[in-house]
């Protein structure tokens, strides 16, 4: 299949679908949309077993698309830059504190805990794997998606400091989990007792403080060019390349491409561009880069439901589907009390907000991304099946119940 007819059906199937949420189902944006998606693939193993030729054309884009590359190395860029792009870094300088923490410490802890968690649960249902494979299992699931984040708190009702620390965290905690993800998936490849902490130092900093330091350069060069001009398409082309030059540079010198955009989106959206003309260039840009983010969601969401297609054996892990669950959101609110515990006045965050936090914590794409991009092993299968499971509970089952669990939240501190 040619790479114009996957783009041409990706955007029709992505238009049928959203066509029918917004006019039949009416759920948010991007649960309905996912939900849908689901739905469909589901209906189309059923039919491919019977009658291959009906669903020829779903499963055929299904297993032709590079989730895995396409994700993070093309569509990752894209979307962080334009949810920065569009952050109010005010509010985010406010809750600095609380966000450091939540993007480190606690990704950190979530990792140990969920690799601890599962490992032991496992064994009492007999599903055996390794240790250090439930820590990298821990963590590339660990990390919020700043992506589905972004999607499902436009829907809630969040209070303005919460959503900002779990904006800000989303945007933050993929460079941690990143790290952790790379160093422990070396110590399968190399051995455990080949892991050298200098190394492992390095490549902490190269990945997160070069990405920063990438995104923050090329972002002031994209800036000091989009204000010496007028041209809102040569400003709206500036930007694109800004984040087509981070994403190629990143990956070359192996530097942090969610860090990197990050950075830029931050460093250039909340910079005036043309002063002289009543931002009108910059309300222009920021209202493209928005519906370039909605675009790119509804894509990607619908890649993610068109990913069980390529999971037949799915329905064998309904088991360690429902463990990882459990353990996730068990390791997101320990991950979450620990620090607090020891940093309230620091943090100044409330234990009432606690289940919050946790509930908001939605996987995404790059879970699922990450879980594609293991090498072939005996155990891939199942910390790939446990990651879908994880992100569709997480996206379908929190993001539709968000809003109860804050409510009653609330209610109870009142």
């Amino acid at each position: 299949m040619g790479l114009f007819l996957i783009i041409a059906l990706l955007v029709i199937v992505s238009a049928v679908y959203s066509y029918l949420n917004a006019r039949f189902i009416k759920l948010p944006g991007t649960i309905g949309i996912i939900t849908i998606a689901i739905v469909v693939s589901i209906i189309t193993i059923a039919i491919d077993k019977t009658d291959p030729d009906a669903a020829h054309y779903l499963t055929v884009l299904a297993k032709n698309i590079n989730f895995s590359g396409t994700v993070l190395d093309i569509m990752l860029g894209f979307l962080l830059f334009a949810g920065s792009f569009n952050s109010n870094t005010k509010r985010l300088r406010k809750e600095l504190r609380p966000v450091f923490v939540l993007s480190t410490i606690s990704i950190i802890l979530s990792t140990v805990i969920f690799g601890t968690f599962f490992y032991y649960t496992g064994m009492l249902f007999h599903i055996h794997l390794p240790f250090i494979y439930c820590l990298l299992f821990g963590a590339l699931i660990s990390p919020t998606d700043p992506i589905a984040v972004g999607a499902i708190i436009k829907t809630s009702n969040l209070p303005q400091n919460l959503a900002t620390i779990i904006s800000g965290e989303s945007l933050f905690n993929d460079g941690v989990g990143l790290v952790l993800f790379i160093t422990i998936l070396e110590a399968i490849e190399s051995g455990v007792d080949n892991i050298v902490f200098a190394k492992t130092a390095m490549l902490f900093l190269r990945e997160v403080f070069g990405g920063i330091a990438l995104g923050l350069v090329l972002g002031f060069i994209a800036f000091r060019l989009m204000k010496s001009v007028t041209d809102f398409q040569t400003i709206v082309l500036i930007s694109l390349s800004l984040v087509m030059s981070i994403s190629v540079l990143a990956a070359y010198l192996h530097l942090s491409i969610p860090l990197a955009a990050v950075s830029a989106g931050l460093f250039t959206g909340n910079r005036s561009i043309n002063s002289d003309e009543k931002e009108r260039s910059h309300e222009a840009l920021e209202k493209f880069w928005h519906l370039i983010d909605e675009m790119l969601n509804t894509i990607l969401f619908v890649m993610i439901g068109l990913q069980m297609v390529n999971l037949p054996y799915i329905t064998n892990y309904w088991i360690t589907g429902g463990i990882a669950i459990v353990m996730i959101l068990a390791a997101r609110w320990l991950s979450i009390l620990l620090p607090l515990t020891f940093l309230r006045r620091t943090l100044n965050v409330n234990y009432s907000n606690i289940n919050i936090l946790t509930w908001a914590g939605i996987r995404g794409a790059i879970s699922i991304a990450l879980a594609l991009s293991l090498p072939i092993s005996p155990y891939r299968h199942i910390i790939l099946c446990g990651s879908y499971f994880i992100v569709i509970f997480s996206i379908v089952i929190q993001g539709l119940s968000l809003n109860k669990v804050i409510n009653r939240s609330l209610r109870i501190t009142e």
